[in-house]
This record gives C-alpha cells, structure tokens and sequence, in this order.
C-alpha cells in the first residue's frame, strides 16, 4: 500500500488543526504569562467567535467573501469588548486573585452558554465558506479554504511576534510580566495592559472560531475542546512562554492529524493527553519553560 497520500492527508489536516489550535492556544498562554490568570471561559470566547461569525455571516446570504470578511473583522471586536468588560467588571474586583479567577471564569462560561443557547439555539449552524477552490495534489484534491486558513493563522502569529518584540505595548506587557509593580512605579497602566492583553487573548480564540466555521459548525458547546486542547498545549510548551505554545500547538496539531487519519480522532486526544503527563513528570515546566530555581 502506498502511505505517501494517506502521509499527506494527515499533515494537511494537522496543519489545519495545529493553525486553529496554535491562534487559541496562543491568547490562553499570552493572558496566563502577563496576568498570572488561568480564564477558564477562552473556549467560551472561540465559541462567540463562531456564533458572531454565523450570525454577522447570515447578514449578507448573497455574498458569503463578504459576510465572512466581515465577521473576520467584527466578531473578534466585538469578543474582545466583552472580555474588557469582564475584567474590568469581574477579575480586576478580585484582584486577579489565581483562585478566584479560575471560579469567576468558571462561572463567566455557565453565563456565556446559557445566553447563547437562549439565543442561538442548540441546532449547530453552517457557514458557507468565502470561496470554493480546489487544490490539485497528484492523488487527491483538497480545499483550498483550509489553506487559506493556515496562511491567515501564520500571518496572525507573525505579527503577534513582532508586535511583542518590537512595539511599545509589547515593551509594556513584558515589563508587565516581569515585575507588576515595578512596571507600575515607571508610569505603566497595568490596568490598561491587563485590560488589552485579556482582550487580545480573547480576540485570537475568537479568529479561530471564525475561521473554523466554514469547515465545521458553529455550536454554543463548541467551546469545549479548544478549551481542553488549548490547555495541552500550553502545558506542553510551558506556562507563559509564545515559542513554546507555537511549537506545541504544531507537534501536537501534526500528531492528531496522523492519528485521525491512521487509526481515530479518539485515539489522538488519548496521545495527547499521555503527552502532558509525560511533560508533568519529567519536565514540569514545559518544553521550552523555565524551570524556578531555589534559593
């Protein structure tokens, strides 16, 4: 049997699953590493993305490139409102407090849901894609919308990186992360930072829920497995650390693929979950995390 199209399958796909998963798993990792906050409700955050994408989508039936641009722009706007408003309006009043904030996330999820499906509805949706395109390998054919969203998610993560190491904000959430309150004794807004990195992460959950609408379906329990996956893959790369997120979301996004493809999308959570414990026991810290050093 000749596997080079079965091979190719699978890491196209997984290319695919470690793009999406790379942009949540990314904001997850960016509000941890700054804010020192586990938000439990960033798979509520893909989530909105997908429904907002729907439903700003189904605004212009007729010409679905357009409906999609525009829920590429205003749905993830729109998220990152809301996730301002609820750490202006939740976590800041708690202080940001580790445990505190993982019950305040925990019960921003419950509301998130409750209202979507109040909304929403459980019927799971469908996006038509903005455009139809096949690409022609020498055994099969492939969507060339699926493409398109590794380009975009590789576009997204290089101007993250840049904007991180180069711009004045970026400056300000790494001072930030280092010292808060030094940080704060040299005229940072930490408040503001905090405010825009929570924004920020939730804006990168919300463009991969808009992207992966046109391939799936919008559901308002859609937010559980990125949630999950996103987790991983912050653990594996290691609390806090950006290269080691992208490398994780890749590793791992590749191995689900082969996994999905070869044997069972069941079987590749199962790896992935024995991958974790096998960073928790031997590097604890992560692949590409620090590891504290005692005094």
């Amino acid at each position: 049997m000749d596997l080079a199209p079965y091979l190719l399958l699978a890491g196209l796909e997984g290319l695919v699953e470690a793009s999406v998963l790379m942009l949540s798993a990314l904001g997850l990792s960016l509000v941890f590493g700054v804010m020192r906050v586990v938000n439990v409700a960033h798979g509520e955050f893909y989530m909105l993305g997908a429904v907002g994408g729907w439903a700003i989508a189904s605004l212009v039936p007729d010409h679905p490139a357009l409906g999609f641009a525009l829920a590429l722009l205003i749905a993830p706007a729109l998220v990152g409102a809301l996730a301002i408003a609820a750490d202006r309006g939740i976590l800041r009043r708690i202080g940001y407090d580790p445990e505190a904030t993982i019950v305040a996330t925990i019960g921003l999820s419950y509301i998130v849901q409750q209202v979507v499906l109040m909304t929403f509805g459980p019927d799971a949706r469908a996006v038509e894609p903005p455009f139809y395109l096949n690409i022609r390998f020498p055994w099969f054919g492939y969507s060339g919308y699926k493409l398109f969203i590794v380009a975009v998610a590789a576009v997204l993560v290089g101007a993250l990186w840049v904007g991180l190491r180069r711009s004045r904000l970026g400056l300000m959430m790494r001072a930030t992360q280092f010292d808060r309150e030094t940080a704060q004794n040299f005229g940072i807004p930490v408040g503001r930072v905090y405010s825009g990195v929570f924004a920020m992460g939730a804006m990168l959950a919300a463009v991969a829920g808009v992207l992966i609408v046109p391939a799936n379906q919008a559901h308002y329990l859609m937010g559980h497995d990125p949630l999950l996956m996103s987790f991983v893959v912050v653990i594996v790369g290691g609390l806090g650390s950006i290269p080691g997120t992208i490398a994780a979301a890749v590793l791992i996004g590749l191995s689900d693929g082969l996994m999905s493809v070869f044997f069972s999308p069941t079987l590749a959570k199962i790896v992935s979950t024995l991958l974790v414990a096998l960073v928790l026991v031997f590097r604890p810290q992560g692949l590409f995390g620090k590891a504290e050093t005692r005094a």
